[in-house]
């Protein structure tokens, strides 16, 4: 074998009260097609900038081999399919590092469990919140114990909604861990946790009630939104057009909605016009599958 095509689908991680902990993916992937040929290092379909050896699939690739203990090749061409926006707290990041190491474990026999990929891509990440629900696939809550992630997931109701609001600019999650406090008060946290518990029932329950009193927290969101620009604004629209909850998608600066019937995200669509920032409005369902192969030779 020397091609391998692997799809991976984008996340939303925190949702809320899971902050670092909880998150979801979802049907909006990001494609990859390895290729062992040649005499050098290609990368075609991203911007130019990232068409080198610092590319995260292509740092991983490397980095699975250097587990699994054979030599790098010398030619490797990988095209990319991206679906999933960049820099906007949709799992972009993880899509190519799980790509690059799930590729590099099928080209080369196979060694690497499921398990093994998602510990390594989290080490190099620096935590398993985007990574577990995009290898597991659903809605997955995880934990780094002893620096190994420990990952279960969560039954979700296929009757809860989601949308996600993606404008024209990015976030740094750098700018976006800075601002948050040191310590937080001994309430707030308590409070978080169980907003948390709640929400994970309302999810699969489809608890509405449970879902509007839950998708809040006080330990990221609150010192966060003043970086995505009219937050409030698009906020309060979106709730009075009868979404359940409306979060910080990981750092931003995508929002996610959830809830709000068939006709919401038509209307929401309508809604942005009168808002800066050219905001996309994406419809989505939980994809259950995770990373998987879907092309080899």
């Amino acid at each position: 074998m020397d091609k391998v095509v692997i799809r991976v689908p984008a996340t939303s991680a925190n949702i809320g009260p899971g902050f670092d902990t909880l998150g979801c993916a979802f049907n909006l992937y990001n494609k990859f097609t390895f290729t062992l040929a040649g005499d050098r290092l290609e990368i075609t379909g991203c911007e130019e900038k990232y068409a080198n050896k610092d590319n995260l699939a292509i740092c991983s690739f490397y980095a699975a081999l250097d587990k699994i203990g054979v030599a790098r090749p010398v030619g490797l061409r990988l095209h990319i399919e991206a679906d999933v926006p960049v820099s906007r707290g949709l799992g972009s990041s993880s899509t190519l590092l799980i790509a690059g190491a799930m590729a590099a474990n099928e080209l080369y026999g196979g060694p690497l469990s499921r398990d093994d990929i998602l510990a390594m891509c989290s080490e190099i990440e620096g935590h398993p919140d985007n990574i577990a629900p995009a290898v597991r696939g659903g809605l997955v809550a995880s934990v780094l114990r002893e620096g190994k992630p420990v990952v279960v997931r969560y039954d979700i109701s296929p009757d809860v909604m989601f949308t996600a609001l993606v404008p024209d600019f990015p976030t740094s999650t750098e700018e976006a861990r800075a601002v948050l406090p040191k310590t937080v008060p001994r309430l707030d946290a308590v409070y978080t946790v169980g907003c948390l518990a709640v929400l994970l029932k309302g999810l699969e329950t489809n608890d509405r009630e449970a879902l509007q009193a839950a998708l809040d927290d006080k330990l990221h969101q609150p010192y966060r939104f003043h970086m995505i620009d009219q937050y409030s604004d698009v906020r309060e629209t979106a709730l009075s057009l009868g979404c359940d909850g409306f979060v910080i998608s990981g750092s931003g600066s995508t929002c996610l909605c959830v809830g709000g019937g068939q006709d919401f995200p038509h209307k929401m669509e309508s809604a942005l016009k009168n808002f800066r920032n050219n905001w996309k409005v994406y419809p989505l369902e939980v994809d259950t599958e995770g990373a998987k192969i879907i092309g080899e030779e």
